[in-house]
């Protein structure tokens, strides 16, 4: 079977290997092959393929399908989705989705294709069919919730994709797409991180009066998240997007545990100093996908140590270790304490990551709306570290009603599902402690944002960490808030995201 000579297989597959990286020779072969896959497969797995039909339906081609087959719009085409697996452990291998017209097929043909569970090529091979395959592309996409459903990957993860047409008497006969997630067929150990993000509530006491200090509130995100790739490699390199974060947090943790090089890939990723704990979540996921290659079984706790976070709040990196709702306990305060100042996490080295005091299942029914503005970055660095010696210590009576809405009113309405009780407990920290600080620094527009946002139906709305998000929580259907959101943003510009809570940590996959 002659390669088609108008798609030049072997570049295009090195140009896709520059953009995602190093491919092994069996994913090249999978690409690149204008022979059976179902005999390669069982060439490299030394198992058995067999096919699973997932769904099976005449349906109308429409027009990208029509021009594909050289057939009319509105004829009738067989859709097939099949998994090819490994017949002894069922392992996932191929997801394949193949288009082919109803008029090119005799009555036999038809039948095998359309009612059986078999492999293309055994079909072509039992009816002594003469054809060739032409590779269409080669490419990359994020997996899709079918993939993840398929292979037990992670959203957006790297999944390899290939088209092509098998044709006969000089006419497409069946036009099939092939999919593989990246980190399949490899010739080494690839670790997948897939992160959560967070909201941070408040801090709790930046009094120091009764011999502690810090303290935060916060709840676990599933998106947005960060996506991380890990494999081993003669030198420590990272690429994608805040590369250089994630290399400054691997090159400490190597150092400290003494370890090997590693290629670190950042597939996807979401705005750093936003308020949602990018730095503490890239930085935890760089360290841990280190240690998991060379099989050192570090804590995220000891990791956060390591890399110098959470030395002011422990909601990052407990929301890293087991997502949910969190509070967590601060650090001792004074003379030989964990902290005799009061300062970000950026500005206290060496200080041990705060214990969690308390967590929760956040409901997930509850859907949290994110609205994130074009504005300057939330404060960090020098700017924070000001900030922190400018208005602390704070008066010790709005710490203690911080500490009531929190443990008198915002945890129990949790505990029993109460949303509105919830909320008024969220919407009057705005107003108090540090949170207050925050907020009263902001954007006009953030402002805007939080009264938007509760006025088009929000149970509450706030400011996470020094922002510029703002969040909103609510259980109805919220297109309302959204509008509202977006209507607040208009000259500046943002984004809207609905999301929910992660009542898990981490999601860490060896491949």
């Amino acid at each position: 079977m002659a390669q088609s000579p108008s798609f030049p297989i072997a570049g295009e597959i090195l140009k896709l290997e520059s953009i995602v990286g190093r491919l092994s020779p069996v994913q090249k072969m999978l690409l690149g092959t204008d022979g059976s896959v179902t005999g390669l497969l069982e060439v490299v797995t030394e198992s058995p393929v067999e096919i699973e039909t997932l769904v099976q339906r005449v349906e109308p081609a429409d027009e990208a399908v029509a021009r594909e087959l050289q057939v009319n719009v509105g004829e009738e085409v067989n859709y097939r989705v099949v998994m090819l697996k490994k017949a002894n452990s069922q392992e996932a291998l191929v997801y394949a989705v193949s288009h082919t017209p109803l008029k090119r097929l005799d009555a036999s043909l038809k039948d095998d294709l359309t009612k059986a569970d078999i492999p293309i090529g055994a079909i072509l091979k039992k009816h002594c069919i003469e054809s060739r395959r032409d590779i269409t592309s080669t490419a990359f996409l994020p997996a899709s919730q079918e993939h993840c459903r398929a292979f037990g990957v992670f959203a957006r993860e790297v999944m390899l994709t290939r088209s092509y047409k098998i044709i006969r008497h000089g006419q497409p006969l069946i036009a099939i797409n092939e999919t593989f997630p990246y980190s399949s067929f490899r010739d080494e150990r690839k670790v997948v991180i897939q992160t959560p993000s967070r909201l941070h509530l408040t801090l709790t006491d930046l009094t120091g009066s009764c011999g502690r200090v810090d303290g935060g509130v916060g709840i676990s995100l599933d998106e947005p998240n960060i996506l991380l790739e890990a494999e081993r490699c003669e030198d420590l390199v990272a690429v994608g997007e805040n590369a250089d974060r994630a290399l400054a947090a691997a090159q400490v943790v190597q150092k400290h545990l003494g370890l090997g090089g590693a290629r670190l890939s950042i597939r996807s990723g979401y705005r750093m100093h936003a308020g949602l704990g990018g730095g503490t979540q890239l930085g935890i996921a760089a360290g841990k996908a280190l240690c998991e290659l060379y099989d050192r079984p570090l804590s995220v706790r000891e990791i956060a140590r390591i890399i110098n976070r959470g030395g002011t709040s422990g909601i990052g990196t407990a929301a890293f270790e087991m997502g949910g709702f969190l509070i967590d306990g601060g650090h001792s305060y004074g003379q030989g304490k964990d902290k005799m100042s009061f300062s970000p996490s950026s500005a206290s080295s060496g200080v041990r990551p705060a214990s969690i005091t308390m967590r929760h299942d956040f409901p997930r029914d509850w859907k949290i709306i994110l609205a994130l503005p074009e504005i300057a970055p939330g404060a960090h660095g020098k700017k924070e570290v000001d900030i922190f010696q400018q208005y602390c210590p704070l008066p010790a009576a709005q710490v203690h009603e911080l500490c009531y809405q929190i443990l008198v009113r915002m945890v129990p309405s949790l505990v029993e599902g109460s949303l509105n009780d919830f909320g008024a407990a969220i919407n009057r920290v705005q107003e108090i402690g540090f949170k207050k600080i925050e907020v009263m620094l902001q954007h006009p527009v953030v402002h805007q944002l939080m009264e938007n946002m509760r006025e088009a139906g929000a149970a509450c709305a706030g400011l996470s960490s020094f922002g510029p998000t703002v969040y909103a929580i609510t259980d109805t259907q919220g297109r309302d808030i959204e509008a509202a959101a977006r209507e607040a943003m208009r000259e500046v510009g943002g984004e809207v995201l609905f999301t929910r809570a992660r009542n898990e940590g981490a999601r860490v996959r060896m491949a």
